[in-house]
């Protein structure tokens, strides 16, 4: 039985995490989380992903720490997009919304971090509890003092106190809350608004996201205007360039291609 279950709709991909009783990751469930949002970067078909797990109660409780204690390595391979399957694919260039469910705590929170929107239920939790056993909280220790204020996050990383979706949505960190009833058609309504939109721009803006991260305003701007980041390179020389403006123009609505 697969721990990932997905399914598609029009250019839209849905990925549930179904490993019971709190969908945690292991090497196995990572690498195959990995190669599914392989498929879906590299599939011009599908335009946007919602992840989000089973059930009522967690999102993602991180790392399988059953199979921690079984042996599996913490830091071993955990496939093509590192853990969870997106937070080190390279060029994922396609929105990803999380559906938070409920509990996500460690690399369950990050998990919900390597989105670039996150739904939350209104009865979701979350915690960065690594270092209650003595560990890092790695990529959350790199993401999350950029996402919300220094503060805050040095606070929830030296503590590993939870918290509530309310107080989540108070420092930026989700995007919305909801009834829980209401947690994946509301994602859902959210990926067809994005689905709807210009592919090769939305490929654009996250490239020019990652460049700015490690980067000056001016060294990026001029890679920009230079033409030196590969989706910006494309954009400028696509069909949907001249469409959008056709479009304007003809005040119509405008039909991307991604092309």
């Amino acid at each position: 039985m697969t721990a990932i279950k997905t399914r598609v709709k029009g250019s839209i991909l849905e990925v549930v995490l179904d490993r019971p009783k709190a969908n945690a990751i292991d090497l196995q469930t990572s690498k195959d989380m990995g190669r599914v949002f392989e498929t879906f970067r590299d599939n011009p078909e599908t335009r946007v992903a919602i992840i989000t797990g089973q059930g009522d109660k967690f999102f993602c409780a991180g790392w399988d720490l059953k199979a921690a204690a079984g042996g599996e390595e913490v830091d071993g391979d955990y496939g093509v997009g590192g853990f969870g399957g997106i937070q080190e694919l390279p060029n994922l260039n396609k929105p990803v919304i999380a559906a938070v469910n409920g509990i996500a705590c460690g690399g369950g929170l990050e998990l919900a971090m390597s989105a670039d929107i996150i739904i939350s239920s209104d009865h979701s939790t979350f915690a960065l509890p690594e270092i209650l056993s003595g560990t890092v909280a790695d990529a959350a220790s790199v993401k999350l003092p950029k996402r919300i204020p220094y503060h805050i996050a040095m606070e929830l990383l030296f503590t590993g106190r939870w918290f509530d979706a309310k107080e989540a949505y108070k420092w930026g960190l989700v995007n919305e809350v909801v009834k829980h009833e209401n947690l994946l058609s509301r994602a859902w309504e959210l990926a067809e608004l994005l689905a709807s939109g210009p592919p090769l721009v939305y490929a654009a803006i996250k490239e020019i996201v990652r460049e700015a991260e490690n980067n000056s305003f001016q060294s990026t701007m001029k890679k920009i205007t230079n033409r030196k980041l590969e989706t910006v390179d494309t954009l400028y020389s696509s069909e949907d360039q001249l469409e959008g403006a056709k479009a304007f123009s003809e005040k119509r609505a405008p039909v991307w291609r991604g092309k």
